[in-house]
């Protein structure tokens, strides 16, 4: 039997939490302070594509500063957090919004470093797609590795080209993998995001994907619900009836079987959307992210199971 050293984490949990991560890393508790450094990306401005992915709302974070500098973004973000945690409290730099390394490294540079350089920074995010890494962007993040905690988030969604191509994510697999294997090469920290529930993907599908990450090994994934956003084509989709979404205990099921599947030693960054209740449209049980949260950790004890418990090593 696969025993995973994670069980029982300091959050109690049957999955390796970015809590119980940070704790080990830091010492302490780290929160995150989102950026927007209004940059777009090359499936929105026509270079790839137009208008995104379907599920894509033009990339914003709902909790961003746009349209401010990046160090007046991280005070405000710094003044949010401290007002609940303390004026010690330290957090990670995330560029969440669109495409963060889709911009001449020279500007990119200024960007990353002006928030390295902020107090209270522990550490970067960057989020980011396979096809804006070149190997001179690669570099750059190579640099910032050096001095300060770097993960860059890369978006997978799906192993599957069927669905990567109707999702119109202008990004194929191989792509995918060639960019992650040449961020690893320089040891950078990286974490992987799945969305479980894409147009037309059964529980097969969507554990080929778990399968397909557990076999790269990566540092962490975020894995979450399919969210139908207003305005977006996969909005028209949905009240067009092409598809149908999973159910909250579907959800929990393919959760809890793409855990087991996953590497023991991968930060669970994230297990369940959150994303903005005021454009979401469905499924709407996904609001409710203590409940499914619940309902993960009891199904994972009900079937006392755990991350990892079929993980095959390779």
């Amino acid at each position: 039997m696969n025993k995973s050293p994670f069980i029982y984490s300091c959050d109690n949990k049957r999955y390796y939490t970015l809590n119980y991560y940070n704790k080990s890393k830091f010492g302490k508790k780290i929160y995150k302070a989102v950026i927007d450094c209004g940059l777009t990306c090359p499936n929105i401005d026509g270079t790839k594509g137009i208008g995104g992915c379907i599920f894509c709302d033009g990339g914003s974070g709902y909790f961003v500063h746009g349209g401010l500098t990046i160090e007046e973004q991280l005070e405000r973000e710094y003044e949010r957090i401290s007002e609940k945690y303390g004026r010690d409290a330290e957090f990670i730099a995330y560029f969440q919004s669109n495409t963060n390394t889709y911009a001449p490294c020279k500007v990119l540079r200024e960007y990353f470093y002006s928030a390295v350089d902020f107090h209270n920074v522990c550490g970067l995010s960057i989020g980011t797609r396979a096809d804006c890494l070149s190997d001179e962007v690669v570099e750059l993040l190579s640099e910032i590795n050096g001095i300060t905690s770097l993960t860059v988030e890369l978006g997978m969604q799906s192993c599957h080209e069927g669905t990567l191509k109707l999702i119109n994510r202008c990004c194929t697999h191989n792509e995918f993998l060639k960019s992650y294997y040449n961020l690893k090469s320089k040891g950078i920290r990286v974490c992987l995001h799945i969305i479980n529930g894409l147009p037309f993907e059964n529980t097969e599908m969507m554990l080929d994907t778990a399968f397909e990450v557990a076999k790269m090994k990566p540092d962490a994934v975020k894995l979450q619900m399919l969210h139908v956003i207003k305005g977006t084509q996969l909005e028209k989709m949905y009240h067009d009836h092409e598809f149908k979404l999973l159910e909250r205990d579907e959800y929990i099921d393919i959760i809890v079987k793409q855990l087991e599947v996953l590497p023991p030693q991968t930060v669970i960054e994230r297990i369940t959307g959150d994303g903005d209740k005021s454009k979401l449209v469905a499924p709407m049980w996904s609001a409710d992210k203590i409940a499914v949260l619940g309902g993960i950790d009891k199904k994972l004890a009900e079937l006392d199971t755990w991350q990892g418990k079929h993980y095959i090593e390779k």
